[in-house]
């Protein structure tokens, strides 16, 4: 690069960050647009709409109301995947859609969940089920006449689900908007005799007595998938495919009544939250210089331009944030670091070989590319496949680790590449400021072996006894969450408007007392005095405990104390999808390392060391009873991430060294070697990340607490993992399979 060109590209570099900077700082235009403070946040920083829903039959099985909870939840995803969906008491199901400050306005979007059917256009004896009006379809006599006709084909049951969006026209290859309907097998057949018997005829869709569309007949369909055409629109196409999903629900529902509801944590936690991020970001830059002179400088801007632009598109890309979302944010701030230490430790290592800085910075990014491409396509797979099949907060989770991991990679090979490389070309040049690759002492690792094969399988057989001791004395193996467990809602209209501090410093420690919650959480409902109070499970007894000491406490009429149970926020469709979405993500990942590496044992050994991490986690999670609730799925698959990343560094090395490997070497001593050479990686990743993530925990709120006291066990034990598991489980099947 020409000292012309080099000074060009510092200067971009200054502008682009300053302005990028700004944008999420300040903003544009009277309404601060691209600004931080115009993401989308969940209930528990900006509040919401809370809509209770009442099924129309009195005695709903137990069956259909989960089926309900889990299709309302795959509804309301389309406005916020923080959105929450739970039952409450036997027949009831409550919706809290964070974002949004009129209830009037997502009423009339989600729509009243009614039933949906498929009419044929006449019934049997030729008489017309609907006409056009002109300016739409209606129903030429009521849904009961044409249901005891016979002219209902398909009901909302037999869809299994229904998507809108462009699809490509097989007639013209033009872009055609539709809505795309996958049936049940009982469905595949009801629609397969319809369509054939109604060739060039119109079946109307109906939901709640209004037709959404009639479309017309071109074929008999029998595959099970059909497309309804002739949308304007993706949004007209995306609103009827909601239509159909919520109106295939198993019981009717009608609204009983809808609340704006205040924000859970006050305006505390967001500044304590972005103040504890700023500091942290500080202290990893601070570190970075330290350790790496001017690429540290370098590693400082590229990690100030990642915050900026991770910000920028959660706004562009209108992603819901919660509390957990900030600690994410937060920690992939700390793992960011992790491509440019790579990098920078690389070329210290050539500069200790004796090459020049210029070779050295080549040979650094070069040597550090497939380490960071592998590492973060792991990683990014597995992100992917939970925006796929996941739901809730482990969908939410997945946009914002997909997010990280691109911008991350971008600052790191592109932004830091060109600075670099910019900052040689004017001059600094000398290798002092870059440093030196200090020799480290050889450890083996594979030697103590054993040792570290003990202490892990204690740790991870200590989980399932802990459970097992606490499940004897406690009655539940884990400490689960409301997110999890469900428990009792108490509403209470106070005789004032309290504000969320008072109800923080007030109230929450009377009922802690009472209860015996430490977990209690909180609604207050906009424009009213009304608070909704929600604790674990209480007895009969328990809630006259509660209410007589809201009465004395607070001079709350008892009258005005209501209290509901509750299901937990996530259900068991959504546990099991969170499942399925990690073992699909954990198999692609397999097969992708096993494609890189062309070595199963790499894939094997990554996935054993990643089913280590998780598994001492849980035993931590256990002994300690820690708060298990939605934060845990976050937790949980931040430390997956984390220890795939971790492992794949070290494993690129060892492929690295395997293809120089003298006869004399043996393997080892090459595996001790590739886990020597990378150790200040290693350690450096954790450092900065734990740094970060200590740094929340001493500022944050209890909430945030929760979320960071795991975190920090489970990048320790991903550090441990990835320097004292995986190279010696790969070491002992390699051995293995040549003794054989």
């Amino acid at each position: 690069m020409k000292k012309n060109r080099a000074i060009v590209v510092l200067l971009l570099t200054a502008i682009i960050t300053v302005f990028l900077c700004y944008t999420a700082g300040i903003g544009f235009g009277p309404t601060g647009t691209g600004a931080a403070k115009n993401i989308k946040t969940g209930l528990d920083l900006s509040g919401g709409v809370s809509i209770t829903y009442q099924a129309k039959d009195s005695n709903p099985s137990a069956e259909d109301m989960s089926d309900t909870v889990y299709k309302l939840q795959k509804r309301v995803e389309q406005y916020s995947t923080e959105a929450q969906v739970y039952k409450e008491g036997n027949d009831r199901i409550a919706v809290e859609i964070p974002g949004v400050t009129d209830a009037d306005e997502i009423l009339n979007d989600l729509g009243k969940p009614g039933s949906l059917c498929f009419i044929t256009q006449t019934d049997d004896d030729g008489n017309a089920n609907f006409s056009n009006t002109g300016s739409g379809y209606a129903l030429a006599r009521s849904l009961d006449e044409i249901r005891e006709a016979g002219s209902v084909v398909l009901e909302g049951t037999d869809v299994k689900d229904a998507q809108g969006g462009a699809f490509q026209s097989d007639k013209n290859s033009s872009r055609e908007y539709a809505v795309s309907l996958t049936l049940t097998d009982e469905g595949k057949t009801k629609f397969a005799e319809a369509t054939e018997a109604n060739v060039g005829k119109q079946i109307a869709i109906v939901y709640d007595n209004q037709i959404l569309s009639a479309p017309k007949v071109n074929e008999a369909i029998t595959g099970g998938q059909a497309q309804i055409t002739g949308m304007s629109d993706v949004e007209e196409a995306q609103n009827l495919a909601s239509y159909i999903r919520i109106g295939s629900l198993s019981i009717e529902l009608e609204e009983l009544r809808s609340s704006v509801v205040a924000a859970q944590l006050g305006e505390e936690a967001i500044s304590t939250s972005v103040l504890a991020g700023l500091i942290g970001l500080v202290i990893v830059i601070i570190f970075m210089i330290l350790m790496y002179r001017v690429p540290g400088v370098v590693a400082g801007i590229a990690l100030v331009l990642y915050t900026a632009l991770v910000l920028i598109t959660l706004n562009a890309f209108d992603i819901t944030l919660t509390l957990p979302g900030i600690a994410g944010i937060i920690l992939g701030i700390g793992m960011a670091v992790d491509a440019n230490v790579i990098i920078y430790a690389r070329i210290q290592e050539e500069i200790a070989a004796g090459n020049s800085v210029r070779t050295s910075i080549k040979a650094g990014f070069a040597k550090a590319f497939s380490a960071i491409v592998d590492g973060n396509i792991t990683t990014l797979i597995a992100a992917l496949v939970l925006m796929w099949l996941g739901s809730g907060t482990v969908k939410g989770f997945a946009y914002t680790l997909a997010l990280g991991i691109v911008v991350s990679m971008f600052t790191a090979l592109v932004v830091s590449r060109l600075v670099v490389n910019a900052l040689y070309a004017v001059g600094i040049r000398d290798p002092k400021f870059y440093g030196s690759a200090k020799q480290r002492k050889f450890v083996d690792f594979v030697g103590k072996r054993k040792v570290f094969f003990i202490i892990s399988i204690i740790l991870i057989l200590s989980g399932p006894v802990a459970m097992a001791v606490h499940h004897q004395t406690d009655g539940t193996a884990l400490n689960y969450a409301l997110d999890f467990s469900g428990g009792t809602a108490t509403t209470v209209t106070f005789n004032e408007d309290m504000s969320l501090e008072d109800i923080s410093s007030k109230v929450v420690p009377v009922v802690t007392k009472v209860t015996g919650d430490a977990e209690v959480q909180t609604q207050k409902v906009t424009g009213t005095n009304e608070v909704i109070i929600k604790t674990k499970t209480l007895s009969v007894d328990q809630r006259q405990a509660l209410n007589d000491a809201l009465v004395e406490n607070f001079g709350v009429e008892e009258d005005k104390i209501t209290a509901e149970s509750i299901s937990g926020a996530v259900s068991n469709e959504m546990k099991r999808d969170a499942i399925e979405a990690v073992i699909i993500a954990t198999i692609c990942m397999l097969i992708y390392i096993w494609f890189r590496f062309k070595d199963i044992r790499f894939a094997t050994s990554a996935v054993l060391a990643l089913l280590h991490d998780v598994l001492v986690v849980l035993t931590f999670y256990a002994a300690a009873r820690w708060s298990v609730g939605s934060t845990f799925i976050a937790c949980m698959l931040t430390i997956v991430g984390y220890s795939i990343n971790a492992t794949i560094v070290i494993f690129d090395r060892v492929r690295e060294n395997l293809k120089i490997k003298t006869n004399k070497q043996s393997l080892a001593d090459l595996v001790n070697l590739s886990i020597t050479q990378t150790f200040t990686r290693s350690i450096n990743t954790s450092l900065t990340t734990v740094v970060m993530v200590i740094v929340l925990f001493i500022m944050g709120v209890s909430s945030v607490r929760e979320f960071a006291l795991p975190l920090i066990v489970g990048i320790v034990c991903g550090t441990y993992s990835s320097v004292c598991i995986t190279g010696a489980l790969w070491y002992v099947m390699t051995t293995h399979k040549k003794e054989k």
